[in-house]
């Protein structure tokens, strides 16, 4: 035992987490280039529609789908490194074509093809190995201190992210403003390239195996049947998949439908946009240590409850969000990034609470493909209503209402149910594994 705690304070375990973070952190700012405000630019600019721009911001939940692969993956993977940097990096590139597309000499419907396609397999190449590299990275961190740890890797990624998202912002804005769209896009997209590079030199200074993973390695590959015993055959890691099922189905509803909504029917500039995310950011960054330490030391399940209870009272805020009252949305982004600091790291982690580490990799695949692809099918439910409320002149039951008003109100009742489940389900269970 004395051995395995002074191997974490070893120079390589620590180079790797230090790796890992700043990984995390270029991952980040590129999530960042092809989310919210950013891709809403470039998807209006190509001329595609708010309902279409929301089910292709939610590719990322439909793209969960494909970490079962991992399942099989895990069981193949000769060199867990060499893997994760390919298909991660790969992720990365794919991400950067995306800016590319508005320059190809293709009609409207072919490069609007192209993007979803650019998009939807970068996240799949970036999700088939997410758990993969989640468990290799974070096999450097002592458990005892892996929610105070996500939180600091949290928090590097945000106080950077801050002055990355703010500078970008106001380049673009730059851009937009001399009527040179096109000149932005290819900024961002050399921005890209240079992060992919950064997040390449980074995966290479993770040690390629800790202590962990090498015993691991002596034990045998377990069964696809023995995974599923310890996996869905788990009463207390069903009732997480189910949680996370609500969760997704609550967050999508909303959130992919929203940059639209900031620009173009709150007119709020893409430079304007940052700041207000930047607020959020700060916010999220001052509670990411304390929420740490709070999940630690009582659970991830009450963790994540308190999360929620707070992302439920962002969707309330942007209920009322109109023209008039456009500074909800400041208030919703700021409630919507202080919750990310619990719902992040411990939806992560919940899942060492009732999984043996042996079948974690494959866990984290069922419990986030099976949520991902509800979350996708509710942002088409989404689109839908969406669509039919704009169509309807933003009118519904003879009120003037914005449809992503009305998603909000759908989103906060299942998040208000998904609580109550976290509270009297899975607060409840016996933590098998800490």
């Amino acid at each position: 035992m004395s051995t395995l705690k002074n191997i974490y304070n070893t120079k390589e375990y620590k180079r790797s987490r230090t790796a890992y973070a700043l990984q995390c952190t270029f991952e980040y700012f590129v999530m960042l280039l092809v989310a919210d405000a950013f891709l809403a630019n470039l998807l209006t600019n190509m001329g595609i529609s708010d309902a279409l721009t929301g089910i292709i911001s939610s590719f990322i939940s439909f793209a969960f789908l494909f970490q079962l692969m991992s399942i099989f993956l895990v069981t193949k993977i000769k060199n867990t490194k060499k893997t994760v940097i390919i298909l991660n990096c790969l992720s990365q590139f794919l991400f950067m074509t995306m800016y590319l597309v508005p320059f190809m000499p293709f009609s409207k419907g072919i490069k609007t093809a192209l993007v979803i396609c650019a998009i939807l397999f970068a996240y799949i190449s970036n999700y088939t190995v997410s758990g993969v590299l989640f468990k290799w990275a974070n096999s450097f961190v002592a458990p005892t201190k892996r929610a105070e740890y996500s939180a600091g890797k949290e928090m590097v990624s945000l106080l950077s992210g801050i002055v990355f998202t703010l500078i970008i912002g106001h380049i673009i804005d730059r851009y937009n403003d001399v009527g040179n769209v096109e000149g932005g896009f290819l900024f961002i997209a050399a921005a890209m390239l240079i992060l992919n590079i950064c997040n390449f030199i980074s995966l290479m200074l993770i040690k390629k195996d800790s202590i962990v993973m090498e015993e691991e390695q002596t034990e045998d590959t377990p069964s696809f049947s023995e995974v599923i015993k310890n996996t869905l055959g788990n009463k207390s890691f069903v009732s997480v998949v189910i949680m996370t099922v609500m969760w997704y189905a609550a967050r999508y509803m909303t959130l992919g439908f929203l940059g639209t909504f900031k620009t173009k029917d709150l007119l709020i500039s893409v430079g304007m946009v940052q700041v207000i995310n930047i607020a959020g950011q700060l916010a999220r960054f001052a509670i990411s240590k304390p929420f740490g330490r709070f999940s630690d030391k009582t659970s991830f399940a009450t963790g994540i409850r308190w999360a929620f209870i707070i992302e439920a009272a962002a969707y309330l805020a942007c209920m009322f969000t109109t023209t008039k009252t456009w500074w909800l949305i400041i208030i919703y982004t700021v409630l919507y990034n202080v919750s990310m600091a619990g719902s992040n790291q411990n939806s992560f982690n919940i899942v060492y609470s009732y999984v043996d580490s042996k079948y974690i990799v494959q866990a984290m695949a069922i419990k986030n493909s099976i949520g991902g692809i509800c979350g996708f099918l509710v942002s088409l439910l989404g689109g839908k209503i969406l669509a039919a409320v704009q169509n309807n002149g933003n009118s519904l039951f003879g009120l003037h209402i914005y449809g992503q008003q009305f998603l909000s109100a759908i989103s906060l009742v299942i998040l208000a149910t998904t609580v109550a489940y976290v509270h009297f389900v899975i607060e409840k269970q016996k933590v098998k594994i800490r």
